[in-house]
């Protein structure tokens, strides 16, 4: 897949991992709070999107390790957006006094950080070619 194509293909996988996000986050804010609640929903969206990316995205790509490795190695790359997802968040819900603040957040913190998670993905966790 061509590299402007497989942007696309993260970005439209980025948005299902926004649903997850978000959700997980409305479900987890009133038992953890909204900080560390939206810790557990990042890692359900990373969860969702390392799937759906090794699937769809990067499907003629490996890692060339086990799914587990890859896995872990996807979290941690993931971490650099994150710090700028969770940076982006945590000035939303500062600045912004409504009750969408949380959902608003998580969608500039997304966009915030698709760039370096995709080049993460791409050229630190889905590098190899199979077959060669």
């Amino acid at each position: 897949m061509r590299p402007g194509r497989e942007f696309l293909t993260f970005a439209a996988v980025g948005i299902v991992g926004l649903g997850v996000d978000v959700g997980v986050l409305y479900l987890a804010a009133p038992v953890l709070g909204w900080y560390l609640g939206r810790a557990v929903s990042f890692l359900a969206a990373a969860s969702t999107t390392w799937a759906l990316n090794r699937r769809y995205t990067f499907a003629a790509r490996s890692s060339n390790t086990s799914m587990a490795r890859e896995y872990l190695g996807y979290l941690a790359t993931m971490l650099g957006g994150a710090v700028i997802n969770y940076a982006m968040y945590a000035a939303t819900l500062h600045w912004v006094d409504a009750r969408w603040a949380p959902a608003l957040g998580v969608a500039l913190g997304s966009c915030a950080g698709l760039a370096v998670n995709f080049l993460s993905a791409r050229h630190l966790v889905f590098k190899a070619r199979r077959g060669g």
